[in-house]
């Protein structure tokens, strides 16, 4: 029995130092993507309770609410894309596969949704709000679709 087992185990390749290194900042990489998301899709929903919000005290915990979640959310996006980098300069390759390619424009574009959000605190923050609860709740739905779009290209990397 001892013998089958460490036969099979014999075929298993052992990660080397290099490869053992990219798992690590890969497993890092996805911690903070999942905090970055939990705030890119908690955000927004703050955001739509605040319009909906009339008396000065829920407002101003709106406010707090807001101020911490986006803090929190950044220091994620922050150490995500740290994490990421650091992927791609281990293994610069990567770079010459179409999928990543396009999850890094996705990325991007989550950059981008981030920095809106921020915006968007500072506008509500202000009492100068532009848009209807409606409006929210569609803005709250973009980083869900981006999330499937990105999760598909890293887990099945279809070109």
């Amino acid at each position: 029995m001892h013998a089958t087992r460490e036969r099979f185990w014999s075929c298993v390749p052992r990660p080397t130092r290099y490869h053992s290194t990219v798992l690590w900042l890969k497993a890092f990489h996805i911690v903070f993507v999942v905090t970055w998301f939990a705030g890119l899709f908690y955000l927004p929903r703050l955001f739509l309770y605040h319009t909906q919000a009339t008396d000065s005290t829920g407002l101003e915990r709106f406010i707090v609410m807001e101020r911490r979640l986006f803090a929190i959310m950044t220091i994620g996006a922050v150490l995500a894309l740290a994490f990421g980098l650091a992927m791609v300069l281990l293994t610069p390759e990567y770079l010459d596969n179409r999928w990543l390619q396009v999850k890094l424009v996705l990325v991007l574009g989550l950059i981008a949704y981030h920095l809106w959000c921020y915006r968007l605190m500072v506008t509500l923050r202000a009492a100068r709000n532009e848009h209807s609860a409606r409006w929210y709740r569609w803005f709250n739905e973009v980083p869900s679709l981006l999330l499937i779009a990105i999760v598909l290209l890293a887990a099945v990397k279809p070109f």
